[in-house]
């Protein structure tokens, strides 16, 4: 079968220019480039002077943090051009192991968006992690025979790498050994430490959130992820990696990105978009988001419009508007008209659905439970959440325990719990946060990056005690709770990170746990549920919160809640 797409404005991702051509395509390739006559193919197709470029590539992704299975995923993405994503299946793997990454592996086989998966290399994410599951180097092996499986993910534990643990330096040899990539997530470091992290084999960094940072990874032969999702939006920051020569060692992404998000702004086009408006030429931010995206992780003869590519191709209005019409995968149309065409869903074994579904081990918690066992005046190390940033400052304050548990809504000093709910430990990490700035009630969330526990803010311990049980009632999921009562539950029942609902459903419930949370005096600028899941993630700058206490990252060692 062949499809001739005649009188196309088709981007040339090789030269950034743009030729009014027609592309020949042959089961699942592209096998001419020129002009053509209709004789020459099957079916005929006049695009009468649409834009036409390649399929763009997410380049790193989790499918967990959007909330949506990745068969829901695929029906917003290939809306927005999106024909493939590498993912990070590290939440789910941080919940239920190899369970998790094989519920991955199942639930996005067969889609009509090409989805691949890194080997998660880092569960639990640090030492300090109380996780639900342990992967070491053995028990990734087995899944670098899968062709899905493109290399090693986000390599977070970098004191591992610099201090030269045995098994993090193994996943790194095992995946390089198996002809993969390995990415990484080292946000700050430099100099001689940067050094020795990239050359033991870490090929690439999403965590930049200065110009000075990514022009560093870039001269050290990285590839840099310029990010732009619902909590990290670094594109601004990173806008001189658009120009000459940095473009060319550089790559799109979302990493976090919550389905109203994606219904709203758009996934990767976005990005495109939001660079285009900035001054930046849409024609280099497609190439970042395909042929350079394909480039990095070595998926030969994808992202470009050129004899011999996969016809992973977008038809869209204009380059500037980007208004994608159609989008054909493998050679096969697979949205029409803006519509996603039907495509059976995946089948997930049963035994692998049940484990990853019934995921909480805890027990009913009390207001009691939240009390921070202390007296009178202290002074206490806080944790400052900064807007647009998943890193945190550390403040010194004083509170008074005699007062509200040491609470104070009028100085923005709220409670903070993070609770191991795999194994019923019993631990819960306390302490205090300012930034999100709650006036009352409390919310709760079993997505807690990356050891996924049920982490908790509130204004005083009953609410926070009453949204703890509802998400663990719930096997998971994101509530609001004010005077005592539940105003909003979002289910997620996948692992407590994932809806089983579709997208449009899905970003509902979003929306309307956003504005629950908006309504009891969240700061503007800050997405309460998305910036508290990343307080309890100890790899992040610069002191966060886990089962057993605080974390100072940049030490990377426990601290005390008090100060003398």
């Amino acid at each position: 079968m062949k499809t001739l797409l005649k009188n196309g404005n088709v981007l040339n991702v090789f030269t950034d220019t743009i030729e009014k051509l027609d592309v020949l395509i042959e089961d699942k390739k592209i096998i001419g480039l020129d002009y053509y006559s209709d004789s020459d193919a099957d079916e005929v197709i006049d695009l009468d002077g649409k834009f036409v470029c390649p399929g763009f590539i997410d380049g790193h992704i989790h499918i967990e943090s959007t909330m949506l299975t990745p068969s829901n995923l695929a029906k917003i993405c290939l809306k927005h051009g999106t024909t493939s994503i590498i993912a990070d299946p590290h939440e789910i793997a941080n919940v239920s192991g190899l369970n998790g990454i094989n519920y991955m592996l199942q639930a996005s086989k067969g889609l009509p968006m090409n989805v691949y998966l890194m080997a998660s290399s880092c569960v639990p994410a640090t030492p300090f992690d109380e996780a639900g599951a342990i992967l070491r180097s053995q028990n990734l092996l087995s899944i670098y025979d899968n062709k899905r499986i493109l290399g090693l993910a986000e390599m977070m534990n970098y004191p591992g790498v610099l201090s030269e643990d045995a098994d993090v330096l193994k996943k790194i040899e095992d995946s390089i050994e198996a002809g993969k990539v390995v990415d990484g997530h080292a946000p700050l470091l430099s100099g001689k430490d940067l050094d020795k992290y990239i050359s033991k084999g870490v090929s690439s960094e999403h965590e930049c959130i200065s110009w000075e940072e990514g022009l560093e990874r870039i001269r050290k032969g990285q590839w840099l992820m310029i990010r732009e999702g619902t909590a990290a939006k670094n594109l601004e920051a990173l806008l001189p990696a658009f120009d000459e020569p940095y473009n060319k060692r550089c790559l799109l992404v979302t990493d976090d990105k919550h389905p109203a998000d994606l219904i709203n702004e758009g996934h990767i086009d976005a990005i495109i978009k939001k660079a285009a408006k900035l001054g930046k030429s849409p024609a280099v931010a497609i190439r970042m988001a395909s042929l350079q995206a394909a480039q990095r992780f070595e998926l030969s003869y994808r992202g470009a419009i050129a004899p011999g590519y996969v016809a992973d191709i977008i038809i869209a209005d204009n380059i500037d508007n980007l208004n994608i019409i159609d989008v054909y995968r493998d050679g096969k149309k697979v949205v029409d008209n803006g519509e996603v065409l039907p495509f059976a869903e995946p089948v997930v074994e049963q035994t692998i659905l049940d484990k990853v579904c019934k995921s909480f081990n805890l027990a009913e918690l009390s207001a009691e439970d939240f009390a921070v066992l202390a007296g009178g005046p202290a002074n206490a190390r806080i944790i400052k959440v900064i807007p647009g940033q998943i890193i945190t400052d550390q403040v010194i304050e004083s509170i008074d325990l005699n007062t509200n548990s040491g609470i104070d809504v009028d100085r923005d000093i709220l409670k903070l719990a993070v609770i191991e709910r795999h194994h019923n430990t019993g631990h819960i990490g306390l302490g205090f946060i300012k930034g999100l700035g709650l006036k009352g009630g409390a919310i709760a969330s079993s997505v807690s990056h990356d050891s996924h526990n049920l982490i908790v803010v509130g204004t005083n311990d009953k609410d926070m005690a009453i949204a703890a049980n509802e998400v663990k009632n719930n096997c998971g999921g994101n509530v609001v709770v004010k005077d005592g009562k539940v105003v909003c539950m979002m289910p997620l029942p996948v692992g407590g990170l994932m809806s089983d609902k579709d997208v449009y459903e899905t970003a509902k419930l979003n929306k309307e746990i956003r504005d629950a949370a908006a309504s009891l005096g969240a700061n503007e600028g800050i997405e309460a549920f998305m910036n508290m899941a990343f307080v309890s993630l100890p790899v992040i700058p610069h002191l966060k919160m886990t089962t057993t206490g605080l974390v100072d990252v940049d030490e990377f060692k426990k601290v005390s809640l008090f100060v003398e």
